[in-house]
């Protein structure tokens, strides 16, 4: 098990984050990314990441402005539960962020296994 102070583990998402290619973080719209301790019970100890919100996918003309953010919240424990290390946190920090970031344009779940980012 990997050991990460929060603010480590914060940086490693702000990281990942700045690794998003400048265009597609530009086409992101009205999101957070937040960085939680542990995974609400309903979804189980395990869970890295989650994804909360409308894909822009399916925003149509009924999605307004002054909606509440989507939100991305990246889990610390179950992340750092299943790292050896930092670099192996990082890791899996970048394929979260990424994991995740792919929900809110739509994409889901079957496809980010076929892309390798499940």
């Amino acid at each position: 098990m990997a050991d990460l102070s929060r603010e480590e583990f914060e940086e490693a998402v702000a990281d990942a984050l700045d690794a998003i290619p400048a265009e597609l973080a530009r086409a992101m719209d009205n999101v957070v990314v937040l960085v939680e301790d542990d995974p609400p019970a309903e979804f189980g100890p395990d869970l890295l990441g989650l994804y909360e919100g409308t894909p822009l996918t399916e925003r149509g003309s009924w999605w307004a402005a002054g909606a509440l953010p989507d939100r991305i919240t990246i889990f610390r424990r179950p992340t750092l539960a299943i790292a050896r290390d930092r670099d192996e946190v990082v890791a899996e920090v970048r394929i979260t962020v990424v994991h995740e970031i792919a929900h809110h344009f739509g994409i889901d779940d079957a496809r980010l296994h076929e892309l390798g980012w499940a």
